[in-house]
């Protein structure tokens, strides 16, 4: 038995590193960069709050109408640059969003009256997502599709590598000065634009290597009315409806549970801190044995097993009481991400033809976004009635209905061509078209 673990573990290695070989040198430039950059953004983010509760002296009801405004039109902006992604290439948006953002950051961390926060939010708001689409768009570029998933995952364990280094920076910071904390994310910014402006190429595919090669000379009026041609590819939008209800089930693990410990079992905001970093490492350490081992499975099939574990973990939260069971719970919850995340992304990129893959991920940012809008003031007239466990039973359910979604997508379109899983040299797995 230990021999055979061996041997699995030695399987698992030697592949790992022929993968890590196998990936082209832009995708690794696109990975070092996002780490800096995440770094800095994860510097600030979770410190956002309490700069403007203690800044302004307001409560957390102002403040979330502060951050709700900027996911409102970061929507919006998201919708814009996915248009803009297509018709102007991924190195320009993206761009854009870096130097936006330096210039931006330096914006927030200058206001000195809590009423322009809200102008500010929504201009920044609908600017600073413009670059989001791109930056998938542009991964999908670079990766066959074979290597999609892997790449999303190797994203996944860099950006939780970034939280696990850049609040501890953050809060150093914090306690001294919070404008540094907005000057160094800007300097950041700024190093980041510089090396993508002299070192990434545009990996927008040109347009003889397109399939319709037309739509390249279509106006920008046309380029946004081609989202009504991404609305009318049914099993997409069945995609989007049961990511949806996946993305506002877990999004209440960063907006409500933090507070749901506090007032109904006495855990400090310390303690949740200790959930958010057991999920980072359990990431960190295992998201690339847990892609290694699904990257062969069918991929409606694995969502609906990934989402099954979601079920599990949120419906715990209601249940349970001791400590040990909510480290338990978030570790089962992780371990979901870690099988939806990137197979998601990689998912995206598959519906999408390769002159509309801005617009199709920027529609797949609703499954982030429209919950975000949503799910904090929903969560809250729950965990201030009369039974907040009712927010997590409620949980349970609509991820289940997810996990359901994701297997009927799997009965109905998950043989299709561009859903069966490949073999590294990208042919066709014949155990996935039994």
């Amino acid at each position: 038995m230990i021999r055979k673990i061996v041997d699995w573990l030695a399987t698992f290695i030697n592949n790992f590193i022929k993968s890590v070989h196998d990936f082209p040198h832009k995708f690794w430039f696109v990975v070092a960069v996002s780490f800096i950059d995440r770094v800095g953004g994860t510097m600030l983010f979770p410190f956002f709050t309490l700069y403007i509760t203690q800044k302004f002296n307001v409560g957390m009801t102002e403040a979330g109408m502060v951050l709700g405004t900027f996911s409102l039109f970061g929507m919006f902006g998201s919708v814009i640059g996915g248009a803009l992604t297509d018709r102007l290439g991924r190195r320009r948006l993206i761009l854009f969003g870096l130097v936006f953002s330096a210039v931006s950051t330096l914006a927030l961390g200058s206001v000195n009256e809590f009423a322009v926060l809200y102008p500010l939010a929504m201009f920044i708001g609908l600017l600073s997502d413009v670059a989001g689409p791109a930056h998938s768009a542009m991964i999908a570029d670079i990766l066959p599709e074979n290597k999609r998933q892997e790449g999303f995952g190797i994203l996944r364990v860099v950006a939780n590598m970034a939280w696990m280094i850049g609040p501890i920076i953050g809060g150093y910071l914090a306690n001294r000065s919070y404008f540094a904390l907005f000057v160094i994310d800007a300097i950041i910014s700024c190093i980041v634009a510089l090396l993508f402006y002299l070192f990434m190429p545009e990996t927008k595919p040109q347009a003889q290597d397109l399939p319709h090669a037309e739509a390249q000379h279509e106006s920008m009026l046309q380029t946004f009315i081609g989202y009504f041609k991404v609305l009318r590819d049914g099993p997409y939008v069945a995609f989007l409806g049961a990511s949806i209800l996946m993305g506002l089930v877990y999004q209440q693990m960063y907006n409500s549970l933090s507070y749901y410990l506090l007032t109904n079992h006495g855990i400090q905001p310390s303690g949740y801190g200790f959930l958010m970093t057991t999920s980072a490492i359990t990431v960190v350490l295992f998201q690339f044995l847990v892609t290694f081992l699904i990257k062969k499975r069918p991929p409606f099939l694995t969502m609906a097993v990934g989402v099954l574990f979601y079920v599990i973990g949120f419906s715990m939260f209601g249940f349970v009481t001791a400590y040990w069971l909510f480290v338990s719970a978030i570790v089962v919850i992780t371990i979901g991400e870690m099988i939806i995340m990137p197979i998601s992304s990689a998912l995206t990129a598959n519906f999408a033809p390769e002159d509309m893959r801005g617009r199709y991920m920027a529609l797949y940012g609703l499954s982030w976004g429209l919950p975000a809008i949503v799910g904090p003031t929903a969560a809250g007239l729950i965990l201030d009635g009369p039974t907040p466990n009712l927010l997590w039973y409620l949980g349970g359910a609509l991820t289940l209905v997810s996990a359901a979604s994701f297997y009927l997508l799997h009965l109905t379109i998950g043989k299709q061509e561009r859903f069966i899983p490949r073999n590294d040299e990208g042919e066709a797995l014949p155990a996935a078209t039994d």
